[in-house]
């Protein structure tokens, strides 16, 4: 189904990002496996690799000036082509509004929203240039895309989350303009909603400890015990199925939407939430 495609999937080191690295690779593609974290992104790449995959680790910042055009052309540098984008890297930094620092306002919108305006905006040279070439030698059009995953947090707000929020319902806005602005090329561009999803994001700080660091400020992944309680404990009348989803499961849900099965899916917002909202 991707046969020959190169993908890039930023934040793929570990979770979503990387399950669907893995199972674009199942389906024939050749990976770029972005992740702030070294270790982990040769991590996924190596995985892929001893499946018979290919796949290249390039670790860096999402946020940092020059990185994403760095990322896309090294893309096209070791596999010759870009065909799909996929903004997935991210993190929350939680505080109930009247207590939201700017740091933190700051820098969760860099991460969800700033970021993947300049990935597509690095990779608009490599996929409309190829695109535009395609139509006028009139040859049958390849599959090209960008897929931004966003959350049920943007759509409906969150408590505790406005910056996460206004960066995952920003993201929805700018992935309809895109598919406005390069439909006439054939390129698609759409949004994945995840709901709850059990990632270092959703479960327990006290019982992972995990953190990362964010220009020096140390900020601890996942969510309070008693807020987790409190999740699992109405599950069955919050979510329709009943559980949370896994990373495999959300990540099928991106490469669903990348794939040419949705060659005529675009501005479109995926909701992966085992029917949470409806």
């Amino acid at each position: 189904m991707f046969n020959d495609q190169t993908i890039v999937i930023t934040g793929a080191g570990r979770g979503i990002g990387a399950s669907a690295a893995l199972q674009f690779a199942e389906h024939g593609a050749n990976v770029v496996v972005n992740d702030l974290d070294t270790s982990m992104a040769e991590e996924t790449a190596q995985a892929i690799q001893s499946q018979g995959g290919q796949a290249v680790a390039i670790a860096g910042d999402v946020t940092a000036a020059g990185f994403p055009e760095q990322l896309m052309q090294t893309a096209v540098d070791r596999f010759g082509r870009l065909n799909v984008l996929v903004n997935n890297a991210g993190y929350t930094w939680d505080a109930m509004s009247h207590k939201l620092t700017d740091e933190q306002w700051q820098a969760v919108l860099d991460v969800h929203l700033t970021a993947p305006f300049r990935m597509i905006r690095a990779a608009a040279p490599h996929l409309r240039a190829a695109a535009a070439a395609e139509i006028e030698s009139g040859a049958p059009p390849t599959n090209r895309c960008i897929v931004n995953v966003s959350s049920t947090s943007g759509l409906h707000g969150n408590i505790g989350q406005a910056n996460y929020a206004a960066g995952k319902m920003g993201i929805v806005g700018l992935t309809k303009t895109i598919a406005k602005e390069w439909g006439r090329l054939g390129i698609r561009c759409n949004v994945v909603a995840f709901g709850f999803v059990d990632t270092r994001l959703t479960r327990p700080q006290e019982v992972q400890e995990e953190s990362i660091e964010i220009e020096g400020s140390e900020i601890m992944l996942g969510i309070p015990q008693k807020v987790r309680t409190m999740l699992d404990k109405d599950i069955h009348l919050r979510i329709p199925l009943g559980r949370p989803a896994t990373d495999d499961e959300a990540a099928s849900g991106i490469v669903l939407i990348a794939s040419p099965l949705a060659s005529y899916i675009t501005g479109h917002v995926l909701e992966v939430t085992g029917g949470m909202g409806i």
